[in-house]
C-alpha cells in the first residue's frame, strides 16, 4: 500500500461565498470541545506549514496531504482569501498545483495523492481567489476518467496505469469525480455507475467491504462504501443498509494502522447513513480525540502530525456542516 492512506472523503465543491458569513443552526450549536480542539489543530498547521506550502513532517511534502490539510481549513469555514488562515490556504492551493504534470494532469506520485489533491482543487474551485484552479482541476478529472478506461475493473488502484482496482484508491477516484461534478465539471455518469459497480463486486453478505475482493470485510473499507453510495444517493437497496448495519455494529473499533482515517470515514458514513447512530460515534470521537490531542495542537501517530492533524480534524468537521456535503 502507498505511504499514503486512503482517501478521507469530502466530496462537495464549496458555495462561492466568504465561508465565515455561513450562519450555524442555533437549534444545533457545536460542542465548545470541539471549537476548543479545532482551533488548536488549524494552529498547529498553520505554524507548522513550511514556505513552499507543504509541511516537513514524513508525509507532509505528499500533495494529497497537503490537500487534506487546506480541506480541514476550508471545512472550519475558513475565508480563504481574507481570512485569518488565507495566507496558508493559498499556499498549499499552490503547492498542489506546483506538483501537477503539465502534460497529463497527474498530481503527485500515486493515485492516491492524486485523488486527494483534486478532491481539495474541487473544494477550492469556486470559492479561493485563483486562476490556475479551473484548468488544473479539468486536466486531474480527465486523468482520473481514462485511468479507468484503461483498467480491466473498470476502477483504480496505485497509478494511472494499473489494470488491477482496490476500494480504496477508488473510492478516492469515485469522491473526487463527485466533488468535481459538483464544482460544476462534466463527469459522464457512465464513470461514476462502473466505479460503484466495482466497489459493489467487494461488498459480502454481511455488507461488510473487502480490499480486492468480498472477502476480508473491514470497517474502514466499509465505511469508504457507504460514503460514496451516499453521496450517489443510493440508499434504497438492500446492500446499502446491510452495510449501515455492519457499521453501527463496529462503534468500538479503531484501525490500529490507519486511525484518523478509520474516524473520519466512519464519521461521514454514519452521519448520511444514520444520524442517530452518528450522534453517539459524534460523542465517542470527540472524548477520544481529545484525550489524545497534544500540548501543541497536533495528533500522534506514525503517519505524520500534518496528517494525523488534518484527519482528526475531518472527523469533527460534520459538527460544522459549512461545506454542502455536510447538510443532510
Amino acid at each position: 500500500m502507498s505511504r499514503l492512506l486512503p482517501c478521507l472523503i469530502l466530496g462537495a465543491a464549496l458555495a462561492p461565498l466568504a465561508a465565515q458569513n455561513l450562519p450555524r443552526r442555533p437549534d444545533d450549536p457545536v460542542p465548545a470541545q470541539v471549537d476548543t480542539m479545532y482551533e488548536r489543530g488549524l494552529a498547529y498547521l498553520a505554524k507548522s506549514q513550511n514556505d513552499r506550502g507543504s509541511w516537513d513532517d514524513s508525509m507532509g511534502g505528499e500533495p494529497g496531504v497537503v490537500g487534506l490539510c487546506v480541506v480541514a481549513f476550508l471545512a472550519h469555514g475558513e475565508d480563504p482569501n481574507h481570512g485569518v488562515y488565507a495566507k496558508q490556504i493559498s499556499k498549499g492551493i499552490d503547492y498542489i498545483l506546483s506538483q501537477q504534470n503539465s502534460t497529463n494532469g497527474y498530481i503527485g506520485n500515486s493515485m492516491y495523492n492524486h485523488g486527494f489533491a483534486t478532491l481539495a482543487l474541487a473544494e477550492a474551485y469556486g470559492m479561493v481567489d485563483n486562476l490556475k484552479i479551473a484548468p488544473a482541476l479539468e486536466k486531474a478529472v480527465e486523468l482520473i476518467l481514462s485511468a479507468q478506461k484503461r483498467n480491466r475493473s473498470e476502477a483504480w488502484r496505485y497509478t494511472p496505469d494499473s489494470t488491477d482496482a482496490d476500494t480504496t484508491v477508488s473510492g478516492c477516484q469515485i469522491v473526487a469525480l463527485f466533488a468535481a461534478r459538483n464544482a460544476g465539471l462534466a463527469v459522464p455518469n457512465d464513470a461514476l455507475k462502473k466505479g460503484l459497480a466495482y466497489l459493489a463486486r467487494c461488498r459480502g453478505g454481511d455488507g461488510g467491504y473487502g480490499y480486492t475482493s468480498a472477502g476480508g470485510p473491514k470497517p474502514t473499507l466499509t465505511a469508504i462504501g457507504v460514503l460514496c453510495l451516499s453521496l450517489a444517493k443510493e440508499k434504497d437497496g438492500k446492500g446499502f443498509q446491510t452495510s449501515v448495519d455492519y457499521l453501527r455494529k463496529q462503534l468500538s473499533y479503531r484501525d490500529r494502522h490507519y486511525p484518523y482515517y478509520f474516524e473520519y470515514y466512519m464519521s461521514q458514513a454514519l452521519f448520511h447513513a444514520h444520524p442517530e447512530t452518528w450522534e453517539e460515534w459524534n460523542s465517542r470521537n470527540i472524548r477520544y480525540l481529545s484525550t489524545i490531542q497534544s500540548r501543541d495542537g497536533s495528533w500522534p501517530g506514525n503517519k505524520g502530525q500534518s496528517f494525523n492533524t488534518a484527519g482528526a480534524l475531518l472527523s469533527l468537521a460534520l459538527n460544522y456542516r459549512f461545506l454542502p456535503i455536510y447538510e443532510k
